[in-house]
């Protein structure tokens, strides 16, 4: 398996949304093969509890786990990183690959699109909307989740593996 393109960016707190400033959005552009099912890929590489739909059509985070999006089927348009972040158009094919914290919205999408999800090691998920009353505490979350050990898509090697080491102090 082989990605078309590789897109980085990286996203400061906006004061809603926390993002991750010490980790990037990756996006894998046709990265999916379709001879296997994203979901089967990506738990095969140890990102589990996965699902199958779509994303949801207003801001939201998860403040204690990574979470991988493979596009399975159709396009959208995506804003990653909150209000002020980057409008994103994916396709069939395409993984992003969203660091605990990272702010993701569908803003538009074809009739027909679906993705599936799943998160290192299967963590347990949750949702967060951009409140204030979530912070201080989803700032420590987002600090204390992990770095995943494999990528999504090409297990032990791969771009995650290495945009995502952690760096020595």
């Amino acid at each position: 398996m082989k990605i078309a393109e590789l897109k980085i960016f990286y996203f400061e707190d906006d004061g809603i949304i926390p993002n991750n400033p010490d980790l990037p959005v990756l996006i894998y552009r046709n990265a999916l093969d379709y001879s296997h099912n994203a979901e089967e890929l990506f738990n095969r590489n140890q990102w589990l509890n996965s699902w199958t739909n779509g994303i949801y059509d207003y801001h939201h985070y998860h403040s204690n786990a990574h979470e991988v999006l493979g596009v399975m089927e159709g396009e959208a348009t995506v804003q990653l990183g909150g209000e002020m972040g980057e409008e994103v158009k994916v396709h069939k094919g395409d993984v992003i690959i969203l660091p605990a914290g990272t702010g993701h919205k569908k803003l538009s999408a074809s009739h027909d699109f679906k993705v599936a999800g799943a998160y290192p090691n299967g963590d347990d998920y949750n949702l967060k909307k951009g409140s204030l009353r979530e912070r201080p505490s989803v700032l420590i979350e987002i600090k204390n989740v992990p770095r995943p050990t494999m990528d999504p898509v090409f297990g032990e090697t791969g771009p995650l593996t290495k945009y995502w080491v952690k760096k020595m102090d």
